[in-house]
């Protein structure tokens, strides 16, 4: 198997959103108390997989609508998300031939040629692309996350993001993970979705694991970089922080376990585009 680790544009943050720790309040989280030069530019992430039953892609990233000419454009931001308050707490971009259908197209690859969208969870950095890549065999993500968008659509989920797209809920069948809850793709252990909550409750990793036991860890926002699991550093937006903290203390185990080859965050600054050969 190999797994391609794409970035498709970028994102701005308070530093205390992907930093922010146990204590960090909503309002320090949002940016709404730090200055716009100490925000933060991440990468965000995407992950390609190919895999003996298909190609896998792990979320979407931003759709080209977030920046139509390649720029920064706090106009077609709004109107992509479909919300002035998310453009209010992370400001996106994407570079010229950087969404994600564009990249997949560099590679010969056609967005009717994946067998699986799975997404990590629908915040809208993750989901946003979804339309780009709607015609994909299987589209799915935790059925808790699903009741998770409902739950919370009035502010940080658009279902604009996914309508016309045939997103469907898959319920847990595996009970690997810190709190038992996991959906085996294929029934053999090669590519699991792996519950971890607390930045929101249907929050997946993605465990892709080889025949020898070696594996690779993409656990999305469970946090925002190795130094997330290496100092215990939860971020600022949390729907649950003891479920947060959980979560990251299993990310921490498995990073640290012999068999991992590499263990990814999706907006990690020191993680650079390439391919990992499992």
């Amino acid at each position: 198997m190999r797994i391609h680790v794409l970035h498709t544009g970028k994102v701005r943050v308070s530093p205390y959103l992907p930093f922010g720790g146990d204590n960090c309040n909503l309002f320090k989280a949002a940016g709404l108390t730090t200055p716009k030069k100490n925000w933060l530019w991440l990468p965000v992430s995407v992950y390609l997989i190919e895999h003996p039953n298909g190609l896998i892609l792990v979320d979407t990233g931003w759709h080209r609508s977030m920046s139509p000419f390649g720029e920064y454009d706090a106009k077609a931001q709004i109107k992509s998300l479909d919300s002035f308050i998310l453009y209010l707490v992370n400001q996106g971009m994407i570079q010229k031939n950087e969404a994600v259908d564009e990249q997949l197209e560099s590679m010969g690859i056609k967005t009717s040629d994946l067998e699986y969208v799975l997404l990590s969870h629908l915040d809208c950095d993750h989901a946003n692309g979804l339309k780009a890549v709607g015609n994909a065999r299987h589209i799915l993500c935790a059925r808790d996350e699903l009741e998770c968008a409902r739950k919370h659509s009035s502010v940080r989920y658009r279902k604009e993001w996914w309508n016309g797209v045939n997103l469907q809920g898959f319920d847990w069948n595996d009970t690997e993970g810190p709190f038992g809850k996991a959906f085996d793709l294929f029934g053999d252990g090669s590519v699991k979705m792996i519950n971890i909550p607390g930045h929101s409750d249907g929050l997946c990793a993605v465990k892709v694991r080889n025949s020898d036991g070696k594996f690779v860890l993409l656990f999305s926002d469970g946090g925002y970089a190795t130094r997330s699991w290496k100092e215990m550093i939860t971020s600022g937006i949390a729907l649950d922080k003891a479920k947060q903290r959980k979560s990251l203390e299993w990310i921490r185990e498995q990073s640290m376990s012999e068999d991992c080859v590499e263990s990814l965050a999706c907006h990690d600054p020191d993680i650079k585009p390439h391919v990992i050969t499992l």
